[in-house]
């Protein structure tokens, strides 16, 4: 399996297929996402990359990071796994909805 990349400092009009591309001069892309905000429908300004391997992953971070694309200097590096749970939103604390006693 490849290696998952976490992009940061993207500009705002930077798309799916441009980061394909850019990653693409270092290896084989197996997926490129700039993620979205829900709300507004407008990028967050970063993104993951998933390269094939190890070290196409590698070449990339050494190239990519602090290379200035779009007038921004990007920050790439290994992706860190999202914690348990999904990234703490959503469980526990007042305000949860529903629920209530039963009788």
């Amino acid at each position: 399996m490849g290696k998952k990349l976490y992009v940061g400092n993207l500009g705002y009009d930077v798309s799916d297929a441009d980061l394909a591309q850019l990653f693409g001069q270092h290896g084989t892309v197996g997926s490129a996402t700039v993620i979205m905000d829900k709300a507004t429908g407008r990028s967050k300004g970063f993104g993951f990359v998933e390269m094939s391997t190890d070290a196409e992953a590698q070449a990339a971070i050494t190239a990519l990071n602090g290379h200035d694309y779009s007038g921004r200097a990007l920050t790439v590096n290994e992706a860190k796994p999202r914690p348990e749970g999904g990234g703490g939103r959503g469980r526990g604390g007042f305000g949860g909805g529903g629920g209530g006693r039963r009788y």
